[in-house]
């Protein structure tokens, strides 16, 4: 386990029956993981309440039911991890929430804390851990897998992107021949925003958003949110 600097509210009460939805599209894992937290013991006795391989079907699930916590696959086949967490946090800003992943980059460990996990663990770990982290995260703190990447410095504060200079702002439009507007959606993309926001932000309808995501993904050569993320680290754009 990799320290992190802070706890968004340590020393809380943890249940002693943790409630625990499971988000995957692999079922596989999702059984595998399952059989692994039922054989847990220690401080808190884990149920698994519910299952989902799809962001559309874990958001009505959320909906529906109460848990404790929420172990999110950061990929999952029609919405990426970083757009389903802007869309829980609006209304399910209680819930704990672990990444299990096998994004290692800093950038998207980062987007994943602004967007608002409390654990981010990578897949490749042992059970252990993930026994760890699912009771520190439940204490309120903030746990950090073993082998995440992260760059010193990072604390609990929104990171705000550096600016760029335009020779190079240019220089990556006309390689991947993206607009000014797209170069915009794509900056405030990497910020963790949803297109929701991204759209009050721009003064454009979250359907235009939409529509500039798919273009931009189309463009870079990625199929989700944390693709573009990483692209747009990988070239220094924020």
């Amino acid at each position: 386990m990799v320290a992190f600097p802070y706890s968004k509210n340590a020393d809380m009460t943890i249940p002693k029956i943790a409630k625990i939805i499971i988000a995957d599209d692999h079922q596989i894992f999702i059984e595998g993981l399952k059989t692994v937290l039922r054989e847990m013991k220690g401080e808190v006795e884990i149920e698994i309440i519910g299952e989902a391989n799809t962001g559309i079907s874990l958001l009505k699930m959320l909906e529906q039911k109460e848990a404790d916590l929420l172990l999110l696959d950061m990929n999952l086949p029609d919405m990426d991890g970083l757009e389903i967490l802007s869309k829980i946090r609006i209304n399910k800003n209680d819930i704990k929430i672990i990444t299990l992943t096998m994004y290692d980059e800093s950038k998207i460990v980062k987007s994943a804390f602004r967007a608002g996990v409390d654990g981010y663990i990578l897949k490749s770990n042992g059970v252990n851990e993930l026994y760890e982290g699912i009771k520190e995260v439940l204490k309120g703190n903030t746990f950090m897998g073993t082998g995440v990447g992260l760059t010193n410095g990072f604390t609990s504060k929104t990171i705000k992107p550096g600016r760029l200079t335009m020779s190079y702002e240019d220089r990556f439009i006309k390689k991947y021949h993206l607009t000014k507007r797209e170069m915009e959606v794509l900056k405030l993309i990497s910020q963790a925003l949803s297109n929701k926001e991204i759209g009050k932000e721009l003064y454009i309808s979250d359907q235009t958003v939409s529509v500039h995501r798919k273009n931009i993904m189309r463009k870079l050569g990625v199929s989700n949110t944390a693709g573009l993320i990483k692209a747009a680290y990988d070239n220094s754009l924020i």
